[in-house]
């Protein structure tokens, strides 16, 4: 169709690089969750999910099912703080689900969990930015040659987005040559 955005090649190993980054990021705030609703295995299902996808596992209902609760665990949350660690895993097992279309959009697929991961950080600090900073940081060394790659391939991160989106833009110029 004419105006669509041309197509990216995107292996699967691609998508569990992006996946395996996005779930390492998304467990360093999972005890945020764990705090404000220590019953609640959803978020941790999550990140757990697309570990397994990430070491070779399917790319099926499993994980959209396990993405989408990580959601709903998001909506039953007591601070603000837990809801973004939620949205963190929630992004961890969606990052399976990058679409190889050209489109700025599609950044938040590769870097979402790990912008998630710093606001919820940021929230626990007292909204202290200094924190989200140094989050980005650590989401920048653990950000392998192959996510690099693959985030290469996408234009820029969009503006917009609140904070999580200032974030997104900021792992996004760190990230790229």
């Amino acid at each position: 169709m004419a105006g669509d955005a041309p197509e990216i090649v995107l292996s699967n190993q691609d998508l569990r690089e992006v996946t395996a980054f996005a779930a390492g990021c998304a467990n360093g705030v999972l005890d945020i969750f764990e705090a404000d609703q220590p019953d609640d295995s959803r978020p941790r299902d999550a990140i757990a999910t697309a570990r397994e996808f990430a070491r070779g596992g399917e790319r099926g209902k499993p994980l959209r099912d396990a993405a989408w609760a990580a959601l709903a665990a998001a909506k039953g949350t007591a601070t603000e703080a837990a809801r973004e660690a939620a949205w963190a895993a929630m992004a961890a097992a969606g990052a399976a689900y990058l679409h190889p279309l050209a489109k700025a959009t599609q950044v938040k697929h590769i870097l979402g969990a790990a912008a998630y991961a710093a606001r919820a950080a940021e929230l626990v600090a007292g909204d202290d930015r200094t924190v989200g900073a140094e989050h980005v940081e650590q989401a920048v060394q653990r950000a392998t040659p192959g996510v690099v790659d693959v985030l290469g391939r996408f234009p820029a991160a969009p503006v917009g987005g609140g904070r999580v989106g200032e974030l997104i833009r900021m792992l996004d110029a760190a990230l790229r040559p």
